[in-house]
């Protein structure tokens, strides 16, 4: 079954062929990272605007590097929520028009969803039920999946994302956007023991996380020594800042796979690309049974959204012309 999936939840046009959730065929991104660097940050009516221009054409290179036409395709899958409203709307108007003139199915698709089943593709023997740490820009989630379709959050971010933090952080430092990517770079050659930084904890909530007074931490700290006059070594801040973040995540991600029983660990999102990470998860390979996703999937793409699709239409989770756009959903329904 050749599902097209369309992403445009943020600052990625994406479009992408997967056949049986499992198996790429084509794998498009239109990036944005340039015409944003400059403010900063993503700005969502720049984004809008980008996704508009761009996303006629990447679908339509999607289909053409897999020698494909919409004859071909049996069903289209679009990332309807979570994001920016202004750039889901680019995408779900875009493939409900597809769906409306080609007499294909529509699949509406939960954007952390895809990120999870970003796993599929890389692992192709990965099965539910696992455990996955879902850690990217705006979301921090702990969710036990049950099913491919059944999915439940054990645990959840109460302020900032893991993500958001990185990239304040970096900025603050002086990094250009996206700040969490060169952050994670210039921590390499640092000593992530010459600051300390608080772990946060969630009175009721063992397994929520708070990255609010991480990220407000960090920013005291270079605040006072600007004020001072004192210069910090980035390098080994930036590394201290980097383990605290990941030893927070990987802390509370432990403690639900305990609670849970689970074995089968696996993780998702953006900051999955993160290389500390990376390597604190292959260092559980001798207990536990690990998944981590190839690099190119960790940001955000179609194929992600295309291989979720296989599975929430064999589901039968399937929309018509009345599905819209929504900034904020769970991941559990």
């Amino acid at each position: 079954m050749n599902i097209l999936g369309i992403e445009t939840s943020c600052d990625e046009t994406a479009a992408s062929v997967v056949r049986d959730g499992r198996h790429v065929l084509s794998d498009v991104v239109a990036s944005q990272v340039e015409n944003h660097q400059v403010y900063g940050g993503v700005v969502p009516e720049i984004a809008s605007r980008m996704h508009s221009e761009a996303i006629s054409g990447v679908a339509a290179k999607a289909l053409s590097d897999c020698d494909m036409t919409m004859g071909d395709i049996d069903a289209i899958a679009v990332t309807y929520a979570p994001g920016l409203i202004g750039a889901l709307l680019v995408g779900v108007n875009f493939a409900k028009g597809l769906s409306l003139s080609s007499g294909k199915p529509l699949i509406p698709v939960h954007h952390l969803r895809g990120h999870i089943a970003s796993n599929y593709i890389s692992s192709p023997q990965l099965e539910p039920p696992f455990l996955c740490l879902v850690v990217s820009g705006g979301h921090s989630h702990i969710i036990q999946v049950d099913g491919y379709t059944s999915l439940r959050i054990v645990g959840r971010t109460r302020d900032d994302a893991a993500g958001e933090a990185f990239d304040k952080a970096a900025r603050c430092m002086g990094m250009a956007y996206p700040g969490g990517v060169h952050l994670d770079e210039i921590a390499e050659s640092g000593n992530a023991f010459a600051f300390s930084f608080p772990r946060p904890k969630v009175d009721g909530a063992p397994l929520d996380f708070s990255f609010s007074g991480l990220k407000t931490s960090v920013i005291n700290l270079l605040h006072n020594a600007e004020q001072k006059g004192e210069m910090l070594p980035t390098n080994d801040l930036a590394a201290s800042y980097r383990k605290a973040v990941v030893c927070y995540l990987m802390d509370h991600f432990i403690k639900a796979a305990r609670e849970t029983g689970m074995k089968k660990l696996v993780v998702a999102g953006g900051v999955s690309a993160n290389r500390l990470l990376r390597r604190e998860l292959t260092a559980l390979q001798s207990t536990y049974e690990i998944y981590i996703p190839a690099l190119r999937y960790c940001a955000d793409n179609a194929a992600m959204i295309a291989a979720q699709g296989y599975y929430e239409y064999r589901a039968g989770h399937t929309a018509g012309m009345e599905l819209n756009a929504e900034a904020q959903r769970t991941i559990e329904g």
